[in-house]
Formats: structure tokens, C-alpha cells, sequence
């Protein structure tokens, strides 16, 4: 009840207009105020800045700069196992297991469908019918970028319209089929275990999605759905190579079809994951 209590005034919020005042200040280049931003952050989430490319805060022109910093290369190893699927992110994992009769659990006895998820396209969802799924939440103090699970081809992008409660717990907890009814941005790859999807879900304050082929991709909000199809010339990226970023922070959701993907035993809910983290195993 204190759950719901709490998510019920995001109801009423106007959401893109919260989200377009906070990337105006967060892409402000003050030096005083984006340095005081910085270092609230820094000290309230205990982001680690020696992770950091550029450790110095001063370096960065704005606060959107350091939140989407880039890390030491060493800092993330990428697991290289034969068959391994990584975590396209830091974070913690909100939910991962089975797609049960196109229904992907949320939290709490709320779930979505795959075909809701990626825009309302019931042959685009096919392809995830009885597959697997992995929900990882990205909160302020990690890092940003998001990067490849699996080496993959990328056939298609769609970018779906919708509101932008907040992916917190207490919202997954009693939002019905909050990450359905968040603007998202969905990337489908042809990879060596079939269809793969990455869902790029929006989030109140996040001032923008973008991937590394297309630039941003959201804003501007949209009121249908956008779709770019990739048939010559499409882009491959190799497993832990960057593929996009949230401008503050989200959720990512990653689809994989039938018996092609095998979660780790320790991947699950509630668990912390790091970039690069062997998460699962392809499957034949």
C-alpha cells in the first residue's frame, strides 16, 4: 500500500516536460553548478571515480558529460567464454527467467507481454514466444553506457511512445506493465543464438535515449511508433561493444528466443551485475 500511495502522484505528472527541464540543467555548462552536481551525486551514490577514464570532474563541460563517462578499458572485462551472453550493463537485476505464454514477469503478480514491449507487433514478438528474458536496472551511481550481450547484426530499431514513470522498485512494484507503457527505444539483432532484443526503456528524468548507429533517438517525442529497418550495410557489433546510452538514468531489457539462452544460476532478481559479467550461456 505505501508503494502505491507513493507511485500514484507520477500519475498526474507531465512527464516529458520534467524530462525536458532536467536535460536543460543537466546539459547546462555552469561550471559552478554542474561541479556542485557532480559531486552531490558522487558523494550521495558513492560512485567510484577511479573507474573512471577521467577521474578529474573538471573535465567534463557538463553534468550529462560525467554521467555518461567512459570507464578504463580495464575496468569492465568482458567474460569471452565460448557461448557466453554479458551483462549490457551495471546494475542490478529487477527480474530475469522465462517468457511464460508471452507474458514477461514484472514484480508482484504484474507482467507485459513481448508483443506490448516491442510496439504492439505481434509478428515482431514472435520470435520471443517461450523465450528468456533479463530486466537490469541502472540507478544514478552506475555507469551509463550500454553495451553488446552478444556479438549480433542489427536488422531492425524501433522507437515506441509512452509515458515515463519512474523504474524504481516501488513503481515496478505497482505500475501494471510499466516497462509496456514507458517510451522505449528497441534494437532486435540477428546474433548466433537467433533474434535478440534490447529494450531500451525511458525513464521520468531521462532526458534522452541514443544508440551509437542512429545518434538520439528520443527526444522528440513521438505519438506512434517509429520504425528503421537495416536490410544493406547494417551495423555488427562484437560482444561488449558500446550500442548506446541513457542520457540519466533507466532499465535495459534483453529478449532471447526459445531454448537459445540459459540465465547463470546466480542471475537472479535483486542480484548486483557489472558490464562485462558472464550472465548466461547460449543454447545449440
Amino acid at each position: 500500500m505505501k508503494e502505491t500511495l507513493t507511485t500514484l502522484p507520477q500519475y498526474v505528472l507531465p512527464h516529458h516536460t520534467l524530462s525536458q527541464l532536467m536535460s536543460k540543467l543537466t546539459h547546462c555548462e555552469n561550471k559552478r553548478w554542474k561541479n556542485l552536481f557532480i559531486k552531490q551525486i558522487i558523494r550521495h551514490y558513492g560512485v567510484d571515480m577511479s573507474e573512471a577514464l577521467e577521474p578529474n570532474i573538471d573535465a567534463y563541460a557538463s553534468f550529462n558529460e560525467f554521467f555518461t563517462r567512459q570507464l578504463k578499458p580495464e575496468a569492465r572485462p568482458i567474460a569471452n567464454e565460448p557461448g557466453a551472453i554479458v551483462s549490457p550493463a551495471d546494475g542490478v537485476v529487477s527480474q530475469a527467467g522465462k517468457i511464460m505464454d508471452g507474458d514477461i514477469f514484472q514484480a508482484k503478480g504484474k507482467s507485459f507481454t513481448a508483443t506490448q514491449l516491442l510496439g504492439g507487433d505481434d509478428e515482431r514478438a514472435e520470435a520471443f514466444k517461450d523465450g528468456s528474458f533479463a530486466t537490469i536496472y541502472l540507478s544514478p551511481r552506475d555507469y551509463h553506457r550500454l553495451h553488446m550481450p552478444l556479438t549480433g547484426t542489427l536488422k531492425e530499431m524501433i522507437h515506441i511512445p509512452g509515458r515515463l514513470f519512474s523504474v524504481n522498485a516501488a513503481t515496478t512494484n505497482s505500475v501494471p506493465g510499466l516497462f509496456a507503457r514507458n517510451e522505449r527505444v528497441a534494437a532486435i539483432f540477428d546474433t548466433e543464438a537467433g533474434p535478440m532484443a534490447l529494450v531500451l526503456v525511458g525513464a521520468i528524468f531521462v532526458s534522452s535515449v541514443e544508440t551509437v548507429w542512429h545518434g538520439v533517438v528520443t527526444p522528440p517525442t513521438i505519438e506512434k511508433v517509429r520504425t528503421w529497418h537495416y536490410e544493406t550495410d547494417a551495423p555488427q557489433l562484437n560482444i561488449g561493444e558500446e550500442m548506446g546510452r541513457f542520457n540519466m538514468g533507466s532499465t535495459i531489457i534483453v529478449l532471447f528466443g526459445r531454448d537459445k539462452a540459459d540465465w547463470q544460476a546466480d542471475f537472479t532478481a535483486d542480484s548486483p551485475v557489472k558490464l562485462g559479467q558472464l550472465i548466461g550461456k547460449t543454447l545449440g
